[in-house]
């Protein structure tokens, strides 16, 4: 692969937590990182130059939809996904395979792929781990996630193996057919909420020798203490030079206690979607903005942040206000603030890392109140 690697530069003497560097063809990564989604090619309310300010590395985007609407061969027509959306920095593409296992309408899983119904239109489309990767190249990311099945929760066991078996072999399939030099294909590791499954899908694919790894089929529904053990019970069987990245994980307390148990690399939606809903992430918790409360508060939405709402005046009065008359300011205001939260709190984690002292970060987070 061209331009790609990853070091790691300190391990955290009191945790155990890695302090690393992801090498991609549009730029350095310091890990652990948060990565906000744009599933659209465009995370919601933000412009390019807004979510390069609150400090993001790179985003994601979603290959379902951007096969969906407009289409990769679009995309490819365009230059690619960093000149479609005009951002400069890396980008992550996920397969598409929760979306097809969780929102397609009447999925009918088989050995050499998936078939579904489009939610736009109802037409039958049907994926192969060839036909993905295709996808993928076309959209042209950094990283490009191998097609895998993410089995729900709670599932039988029989169910989970099966599931587990299945993603084995399209990851092999997706290997196979991965020709792109310039991006590289992660691939997944799955097992449900079962200790053994987990263990050995994270040798089977540490055996198949891929850049870097995506922990699937966590924070599907299952309670967090459960989904912790699993980090626990596979972490050690995880190529320790490669990156880790726990997909779909990202609310305050889930970014810190997996940086702990050895994460790399996060995303999730939470940031922008609650923002959309007038909630706030701060140090001391989170704030719904439009209750009554804060009719008069003339306070930021946190004092001492560094956002762009915050910096600039923007109080939790008239946040309130523009949440209560659903103007699109109020969602731009409180996603800038939400990612620049999260991004914060990363370069938090990260001088924890280095000063040897993540887990008395973590525990004056926890004292502060800022994960309830």
């Amino acid at each position: 692969m061209k331009g790609f690697g990853f070091e790691i530069l300190h391990i955290c003497a009191q945790s155990g937590a890695r302090l690393g560097r992801l090498h991609t063809p549009h730029g350095d990564i310091d890990t652990p990182c948060y990565m906000p989604v744009g599933t659209q090619a465009t995370v919601k309310a933000m412009r390019p130059d807004e979510l390069a300010v609150t400090g993001t590395q790179i985003c994601l985007a979603n290959t379902y939809h951007l096969f969906e609407r407009p289409g990769h061969g679009l995309v490819r027509e365009a230059g690619g996904l960093h000149e479609f959306m005009r951002w400069d920095k890396p980008i992550l593409t996920d397969s598409g395979g929760f979306q097809v296992f969780s929102l397609a309408v009447a999925n009918k899983i088989r050995e050499d792929g998936v078939e579904f119904r489009s939610l736009l239109d109802g037409k039958k489309h049907f994926f192969t781990p060839e036909s993905v990767m295709e996808i993928e190249e076309a959209l042209g990311a950094d990283i490009a996630m191998a097609f895998d099945e993410c089995a729900p929760w709670p599932s039988e066991e029989s169910y989970a193996r099966a599931a587990m078996n299945r993603t084995h072999r399209w990851a092999e399939r997706c290997k196979k057919a991965h020709t792109r030099e310039d991006q590289a294909l992660f691939g997944i590791v799955q097992g449900g909420t079962y200790r053994v499954l987990r263990v050995e899908s994270a040798k089977a694919l540490a055996d198949m020798d891929f850049p870097g790894y995506g922990i699937g089929g966590l924070s599907v529904g299952e309670p967090k203490p459960l989904m912790y053990e699993m980090l626990e019970e596979l972490m050690p069987h995880m190529p320790k030079e490669k990156p880790r990245y726990l997909m779909g994980v990202g609310s305050p307390d889930c970014l810190v206690e997996g940086a702990l148990r050895g994460v790399d690399m996060f995303d999730c939606v939470l940031q922008t979607r609650i923002a959309r809903n007038g909630l706030a992430l701060t140090s001391f918790g989170k704030r719904m903005l439009r209750n009554a409360s804060f009719e008069r508060d003339f306070s930021p939405i946190e004092e001492g942040c560094d956002c762009y709402a915050c910096k600039n005046g923007f109080t939790r009065a008239y946040i309130r206000h523009l949440v209560k008359c659903r103007e699109i300011l109020a969602a731009q205001l409180i996603t800038a603030h939400n990612i620049r939260f999260s991004q914060r709190l990363m370069e938090g984690v990260r001088k924890a890392i280095r000063e040897d002292r993540l887990t008395d970060f973590a525990r004056e987070c926890a004292d502060k109140g800022m994960f309830d």
